[in-house]
């Protein structure tokens, strides 16, 4: 689906015309309600602002907006959403402002083109790509279509990277690697995570992909060994009283990539892999089940349930292997047509009509509430997008507290991140834990379904988390919180800290404070200013006042987002105290 886009684009008025007409055909299609005036207008703006623009494919820049936008129409995604996605550059490389947008189309389009707009290297410098990714990470907390919208533009960036030098091919794909393709995989966009991971695969291991492409296209006997599985199978079905499509799933590349490096001997031609899409309801999912198992011998160990326990991204379905035709290995998925959607399109499954994400079922999306907690309390970008990728290439595990809540977690957290996780006043009363009913050691490793009994101290006197924990805790949330208790608390635990680490605590925690508050500091001018009215004689006084507890750091931030939001801007006035009055 995606790959045949390309070949779509044409430099001349009519290849536009008869692209934007394709889009609009799709659209209607695949979504209920289409506003086709609402899209032409965002076609004809996005055109008009682009136009003289060329990619480095000599296309006209317009046909990539339009390539993005045709992803998402065939997504079934909303109108709303689609006029976005034509105009999500012209903020950033034209000289349409996000004011004029927002006159143009209002604040719901203005607010997701904002959410992808890349931050200004040359304002931002190295910590540009960090923080842009906290943008868009906070923008996805507020409307996950923003996130979306990026995963499009990704794929069809990827699949024209050949126009660019080695060099921006890795660096490019292994951006995608780490952070986007996981985020895919959080959202259950599998239609998209596979095409990227091909993509990758492609562009950082070129030998090997076309390696794996010879072998996949090996199985030239595939389809007479699926109909002959069918056959097999269709009797069992209609025994059982359940009417099901057999539908084969060829492996994609770098799902053969993946089964290699995990040591899975692979044979002659890619085995075959079946998905029953069942007619009905999850009883008779399992009907079919049973229906597959009397057919072949099931090979033990290889079955899992992801309906009774479905995946944190939404995803439902049984998995087993049996020994197919042949005796060799053979892996059979079923799940409803519903869930098959879910495990397709994932979020997208879950937005009503309206393209907003409905508010019912298993869609909430935990480990994104738990990103946005983490990167209101964490100021340096650099630490927050290496946290980031850490975060994303763990595989997660779902645990339950004693009150029957999941939380999502990386694989071998501990107790400790689990009470971090669930609250920071709970995390530093923590005194022991009990998994699976037993009491266990503070760091030893949770795994995926365990049952875990947080104990905490009681009354107003605690001891508080212990230095070794920092050594132990797997996430940043973690890690950061118990920091930041140690940061408040010197006792006769700890040494008087130096002047020069005073200072540097008292000027993270202003940091912090204003990040909170969505606001940030480009100079020191504004600080000394207040520093100065509140009778400090430097900057470095008023933060080591900050780390003493002399002044509080969030009563702090918000005096100095007083103070510049009252300075009128003049002709007259420095330019970097006009960036922080924009800024703080």
């Amino acid at each position: 689906m995606l790959r045949a886009i390309l070949s779509r684009s044409s430099e001349s008025n009519d290849g536009l015309s008869a692209l934007v007409d394709q889009l609009v055909r799709t659209h209607r299609a695949e979504y209920a309600s289409p506003d086709i005036p609402l899209l032409r207008k965002a076609y004809r703006i996005g055109e008009q602002m682009h136009r003289g623009q060329m990619r480095k494919s000599g296309e006209p820049y317009i046909t990539h907006p339009l390539a993005v936008t045709q992803i998402l129409a065939e997504l079934g995604m909303d109108t709303t959403t689609l006029a976005a996605s034509l105009l999500h550059d012209t903020v950033e490389d034209t000289s349409y402002t996000l004011e004029q947008l927002r006159a143009d189309f209002g604040t719901e389009v203005a607010w997701m083109v904002d959410g992808v707009t890349k931050l200004d290297k040359v304002s931002f410098g190295e910590v540009a790509e960090a923080e842009t990714t906290r943008k868009l990470i906070v923008a996805a907390g507020r409307d996950i279509r923003v996130m979306v919208i990026k995963l499009a533009d990704r794929v069809h960036n990827m699949q024209t990277l050949g126009f660019k030098s080695r060099p921006s091919q890795v660096r490019i794909a292994k951006a995608t690697q780490d952070v986007l393709i996981p985020l895919a995989d959080r959202l259950g966009l599998y239609v998209l995570k596979r095409e990227l991971e091909d993509l990758v695969l492609g562009i950082i291991e070129p030998e090997l992909y076309q390696e794996i492409e010879k072998f996949l296209a090996s199985g030239g006997d595939r389809i007479a060994r699926v109909e002959a599985a069918r056959r097999r199978l269709a009797p069992q079905l209609r025994e059982v009283r359940v009417t099901a499509e057999i539908v084969d799933r060829p492996r994609h590349h770098y799902s053969v990539y993946r089964e290699r490096n995990a040591g899975r001997p692979s044979g002659r031609h890619d085995p075959l892999r079946l998905v029953l899409l069942v007619e009905g309801s999850d009883t008779d999912c399992y009907a079919a089940l049973g229906a597959v198992h009397n057919t072949w011998q099931p090979i033990p160990g290889r079955f899992k349930d992801f309906i009774a326990s479905p995946k944190f991204n939404m995803y439902q379905s049984l998995h087993t292997t049996v020994f197919g035709p042949d005796h060799e290995p053979m892996d059979v998925m079923v799940r409803t047509r519903h869930m098959n959607r879910i495990a397709e399109l994932g979020i997208i499954a879950q937005l009503s009509p309206s393209g907003q994400r409905a508010h019912r079922g298993p869609e909430k999306l935990l480990w994104l509430t738990r990103l946005l907690d983490w990167q209101r309390e964490t100021n340096d970008s650099a630490k927050f997008l290496e946290s980031l990728r850490c975060d994303l290439a763990d595989e997660q595990i779902l645990v339950f507290t004693s009150q029957g809540k999941q939380v999502l977690m990386p694989l071998a957290a501990t107790p400790v991140d689990l009470a971090y996780s669930v609250d920071t006043r709970i995390g530093d009363r923590l005194i022991g834990a009990y998994v699976n009913g037993r009491l266990v050691p503070l760091s030893r490793g949770l795994a995926d379904g365990d049952l875990v009994e947080i104990i905490t101290a009681e009354g107003g006197d605690y001891p508080g988390p212990s230095q070794e924990w920092l050594l132990t805790a797997k996430t940043p949330q973690a890690q950061l919180q118990i920091s930041q208790w140690f940061a408040g608390h010197r006792d006769d635990r700890m040494p008087e800290k130096a002047l020069g680490e005073r200072i540097t605590a008292g000027r993270a925690a202003l940091k912090l404070a204003l990040h909170q508050r969505d606001r940030g500091l480009s100079t020191d001018e504004p600080l000394m200013r207040l520093g100065r009215d509140l009778g400090y004689r430097d900057v470095d006084a008023l933060c080591l006042a900050v780390s003493d507890g002399k002044i509080d750091a969030g009563q702090l931030a918000d005096r100095l987002i007083d103070m510049v939001d009252r300075v009128p801007l003049s002709s007259g006035t420095p330019r970097a105290w006009q960036a922080e009055a924009s800024e703080a």
